[in-house]
């Protein structure tokens, strides 16, 4: 019979980050929030840095983690599970909870994986509290239960678990430096968009589309089903998600769609909170979207959309939106400041010999995706059985 405990029961310490934010110095100690963490690392190059005397005090009040912990984000974005393996100086922010697991009792690394085992999440999640900004609290977070085999099984379950999440990270990285290498070959071959090398004519984004426009600006009738109605979440690097709740039907769609029909090779753009974020329609699926992405549909006879793409996608492009960006608790990029973005227009030709070298990588990203999808669902199943004591 599998024995259950609680995270309390097996942890020296369950606390969480300061409960105020130290002012960011730009160099010293690096300070992590929930967007800094992910299970696979801990990004010290986006994150806030702190000075040592905040980071002292943050280790006094048991802010600082330590090798071996467990961070679990409990603020807004609950169950993002990681396992600190570096003894590199660093403090948290209270949406982080820190774990210290008893090493008599515990695996740091079988701690971790359990905690992201689904049902054990899901009892997590389920004990959230709050409306603006959801949460689970230290007190709930404590009695979160999970099996606990011997200390011996822990370490046979955690090596073949990490033997696979070691897979996953290595695919996801390689789907990372893929993405990277669009822009070196943008950079390659037409060369700095600033400084304009190669004295390559450039145009306002506008003289090369047919149009340029946005989604509806008003929420449209829903239906239980059909087609799905996206957001700016739904637009994200490199590819469209049709993950969501909201479905409109045929007709809906005809009326939304019938000044600006969307079409494979049309540009996709975000234009509030993560605004500049561009992608390519390449499906012929049916869909409308809010008013907060807009709509590009080049011209073909002009520009290229795998070009168009990676042009908006560059750094002086995001610069460009950062300069025309308004507003105060969301900036928004509006359809007359897109208009006027400055962009390359090299001949038709050298555009396709870029679009073709885009097109090998993205096939290749494309095995790297399906692989990742195979191994996260054979993490899952290893997960499953594992914890049910049948590995």
């Amino acid at each position: 019979m599998i024995k259950f405990t609680t995270v309390d029961e097996v942890c020296e310490l369950v606390t969480d980050g300061t409960h105020y934010t130290p002012k960011d110095v730009g160099i010293g100690v690096p300070f992590l929030t929930v967007k800094d963490v992910s299970d696979d690392k801990l990004d010290f190059d986006k994150c806030s840095f702190i000075a040592d005397e905040d980071y002292h005090t943050a280790k006094l009040g048991n802010s600082a983690p330590q090798k071996g912990d467990i961070l679990f984000s409990k603020d807004g974005t609950v169950g993002k599970v990681h396992i600190v393996n570096t003894d590199k100086p660093f403090a948290v922010l209270s949406s982080l909870a820190i774990l210290r697991p008893n090493k008599k009792l515990i695996e740091s690394q079988y701690l971790g994986n359990v905690l992201r085992l689904p049902l054990v999440l899901d009892d997590a999640i389920k004990k959230k509290t709050g409306s603006a900004i959801r949460r689970i609290i230290l007190a709930d977070l404590k009695k979160v239960k999970f099996p606990l085999p011997p200390l011996e099984e822990q370490k046979r379950i955690a090596e073949i678990l990490d033997r696979t999440q070691s897979l996953i990270s290595k695919r996801k990285e390689a789907i990372e430096l893929l993405d990277t290498l669009t822009q070196s070959i943008f950079l390659e071959m037409f060369g700095d968009p600033v400084t304009n090398p190669k004295n390559i004519k450039t145009l306002p984004l506008a003289k090369v589309c047919k149009r340029i426009t946005d989604g509806t600006h008003q929420p449209p009738k829903w239906s239980t089903s059909g087609h799905p109605f996206l957001f700016v979440s739904n637009i994200v690097s490199g590819k469209i998600s049709f993950d969501t709740a909201k479905f409109i039907s045929n007709e809906t769609h005809e009326e939304l769609t019938r000044r600006c029909p969307i079409e494979i090779d049309d540009v996709l753009y975000s234009t509030v909170g993560s605004y500049g974020v561009p992608v390519i329609v390449k499906t012929d699926r049916k869909f409308a979207f809010q008013r907060h992405i807009a709509h590009i549909k080049p011209d073909s006879n002009l520009i290229n959309s795998q070009f168009l793409c990676a042009m908006l996608a560059s750094p002086p492009l995001k610069h460009q939106a950062d300069r025309a960006a308004r507003g105060v608790a969301q900036k928004t990029v509006n359809l007359e400041e897109i208009r006027k973005f400055i962009i390359f227009c090299p001949s038709f030709d050298v555009q396709k010999e870029f679009a073709q070298r885009v097109e090998a990588i993205e096939k290749l990203k494309a095995t790297h995706h399906t692989s990742l999808t195979e191994l996260q669902a054979l993490f899952a199943s290893l997960q499953h059985r594992a914890f049910r004591g049948e590995l």
